[in-house]
């Protein structure tokens, strides 16, 4: 702690590490972003020279010190700019999901009294002013591409590029304000604001001071050796933490590049061009990587399969012992060798990750068998632990000490202790100052000696000393025999499988579990097109007789599985049905961050679940659905609902569970 206190020095905010990167890095590339198929670099020293431009102009418009500036867009040099353009000017940032409806937006806004509003486009200008009304503290809009907005009221709206222009414009001016202002910036001051993704319920403002993401990037940086050299991809929801830390966090204490791609389209093709040093990626990202793997072997010539899953049974083999520098035979190394030539290099390239020195997972628990994957690869992918409220960090896994089914050990400077009923809890420099407005849910979560309550249940091994997290506290229950209830463990060996995108496990109290199935329909739609089975949509792909058993004969392969779990044995799915629809965040069922809503899925389809536990063999609903225009519809189905096969668990194991 004290040690990232010292490194700190005199950098007590983002802008201060700007200046000293300018003058150290100067012509180093910042950012890279890619417009029209071709890739723009800006060095330090033009970093901080449009920051201040930038700057200039917000005290121009008349942002004052601990205004709340709300950043709206995907992810764009210029936004994350504003963000620590607001930072200088003493105003707080506060980044929004591009992505969300808006009514969630409205809600956000209004909450934490956003006077001033940096957007992309015309999408973004369009949301806002659909809830304008309900605003009260709203006063000016800025957006950043002027397409469409030529016969907008331009009363209170303003170009992004004409506010630096107007700052630059000032500088003589109004260049001893800005620095009257960045240099009365402190440690304590808040740094960036970011709102939950609402599990559970309204989503709630973490305000997160200098000290919380400085120290916490100092930490978690020195933590894997992470230098200037750095490439990394920034892709993910600028309102997320870890898009906050990774991209400017950590990028500003270290100095490395930021590079931004041109869209969603173009992400994969991106990705190989700018082929990252350091690459972070939910495990969703990770199993749509997969599937699209999976998808095209299947299409691939029968050599090219018998090649693949020959060095692939071996990769999984010997290829993470390889990589945490374990011994392995020389005939398994020279064979690895091959592979790697033949097959985990070109994969490797196909995928984006060729020249990956460190990979991180996190945001909910990824299947072992997908993460057993990636490192078998020789990518060296950890998973971490953390929140929001402690600046991303709980837990990290050392060099050497990676495994799947653990979280690692504390991160420097945070401690962790686990709670008389099995909650983790912990307390760090990166804990968050208070929840906005909140002051009960603030004193629920943080005590006042600072341990935070992560609403997580988990214990430590004795042997290792790393932290094994079972799954929500929430959600782990005791099924009717007493046994252990914990569904994300099921759901994460379900989505293995690349025909399955999602699944929601229910039996908490019940005598038996049972599941809801939402199929992958890129990779069952491509099965679907080998086959010359025709479609026309999700709903009567899902209904399909063949894809139906497809789907029980996964379920049955994990219930073998987890029935080789003592403590979970009981966590087998008996009975199951196929969703008529996918799980949506616009129909409130996933969050932004795509984690499944459990209690409101739960509500919501309440019939079904009725259905799997009553004996029914097939349920007639009707859901409200939001298409992509915001408009409601209604879809109607009738759903097949099957038996699955369990393994018989003993009575002694019941018992001693």
């Amino acid at each position: 702690m004290a040690s990232a206190s010292r490194d700190a020095g005199k950098f007590v905010s983002l802008p201060a590490l700007l200046d000293r990167n300018a003058e150290t890095y100067g012509t180093k590339p910042a950012y890279r972003e890619k417009q029209f198929g071709i890739w723009q670099t800006t060095s330090w020293s033009q970093t901080r020279t449009e920051i201040r431009n930038l700057a200039r102009g917000l005290i121009n418009l008349g942002v004052n010190k601990g205004d709340f500036v709300a950043i709206i867009g995907t992810n764009r040099p210029q936004l994350y700019w504003s963000m620590v353009a607001a930072q200088m000017v003493g105003a707080v940032p506060v980044p929004l999901y591009q992505d969300s409806a808006a009514e969630e937006m409205a809600y956000v806004l209004d909450h934490c009294g956003a006077r001033f509003i940096i957007v992309e486009d015309q999408e973004q200008v369009d949301k806002v002013i659909e809830v304008q009304d309900r605003l009260s503290q709203f006063e000016h809009m800025i957006y950043l591409d002027p397409r469409g907005l030529r016969k907008y009221d331009h009363s209170q709206l303003h170009d992004y590029a004409h506010v630096q222009e107007t700052g630059h414009g000032l500088r003589d001016e109004l260049n001893p304000e800005l620095d009257r202002r960045q240099s009365a910036i402190t440690y304590d001051d808040i740094c960036v604001m970011l709102y939950t993704s609402g599990t559970t319920g309204k989503p709630k403002g973490v305000v997160l001071s200098n000290r919380n993401i400085i120290e916490t990037s100092i930490a978690s940086s020195k933590f894997d050796n992470l230098t200037q050299k750095e490439e990394i991809l920034s892709y993910l929801p600028m309102a997320w933490v870890g898009d906050f830390i990774f991209s400017i966090g950590q990028a500003y204490w270290c100095g490395f590049c930021v590079n931004c791609p041109e869209g969603e389209a173009t992400l994969l093709t991106d990705l190989r061009e700018i082929g990252p040093t350091y690459y972070f990626a939910p495990p969703r990202v990770f199993e749509t990587q997969l599937t699209t793997v999976m998808i095209r072997m299947e299409d691939s010539t029968r050599f090219k399969k018998w090649l693949f899953d020959r060095y692939m049974a071996h990769a999984r083999k010997v290829g993470g012992d390889i990589l945490d520098g374990k011994p392995v035979s020389l005939g398994d190394r020279i064979k690895y060798w091959l592979g790697d030539k033949f097959v985990y290099g070109p994969l490797k390239n196909t995928l984006g990750l060729s020249r990956v020195r460190l990979g991180y997972t996190a945001g909910e628990a990824i299947g072992p068998e997908i993460f057993s994957f990636y490192r078998s690869l020789g990518i060296n992918l950890k998973q971490l632990y953390g929140q929001t409220e402690a600046g991303v960090f709980i837990t990290q896994q050392p060099d050497g000490e990676v495994r799947a089914d653990t979280v690692g050990v504390p991160s420097p400077g945070v401690e962790v202790k686990i709670g008389e009923t099995g909650e983790v809890f912990y307390r760090s420099p990166g804990v968050f100052v208070e929840y906005y407005k909140n002051p009960e849910s603030t004193a629920s979560t943080k005590d006042a000696e600072g341990w935070v309550a992560t609403g997580d249940a988990g214990f430590f091994e004795p042997d290792t000393g790393h932290l094994r997290i079972i799954d929500r506290a929430k959600d782990v229950g005791k099924m009717a025999d007493g046994a252990m209830f914990a569904p994300k463990y099921v759901e994460n060996k379900l989505k293995f499988y690349p025909n399955i995108l999602e699944a929601v496990v229910f039996g908490a109290g019940r005598d038996r579990c049972v599941a809801f199935i939402n199929i992958d329909l890129s990779a069952v739609g491509n099965w679907a097109e080998r086959n010359n089975i025709a479609y026309s949509s999700y709903q009567e792909l899902a209904g399909h007789p063949q894809v139906m058993e497809t789907i029980q004969h996964h379920v049955e392969e994990v219930n073998a599985s987890v029935a080789e779990d003592e403590m979970l044995s009981g966590c087998q799915i008996h009975r199951f049905l196929i969703l008529h629809k996918e799980l949506d965040a616009d129909d409130g069922e996933l969050t932004r961050t795509r984690k499944v809503r459990r209690r409101i899925i739960e509500e919501k389809f309440h019939d079904l679940v009725t259905a799997l536990y009553d004996g029914s063999e097939e349920i007639a609903t009707r859901t409200e659905v939001t298409y992509e225009d915001g408009r409601k519809g209604y879809i109607a189905a009738t759903l097949k609902i099957r038996d699955a096969k369990v393994v018989p668990v003993t009575t002694q194991k019941v018992a001693a569970e």
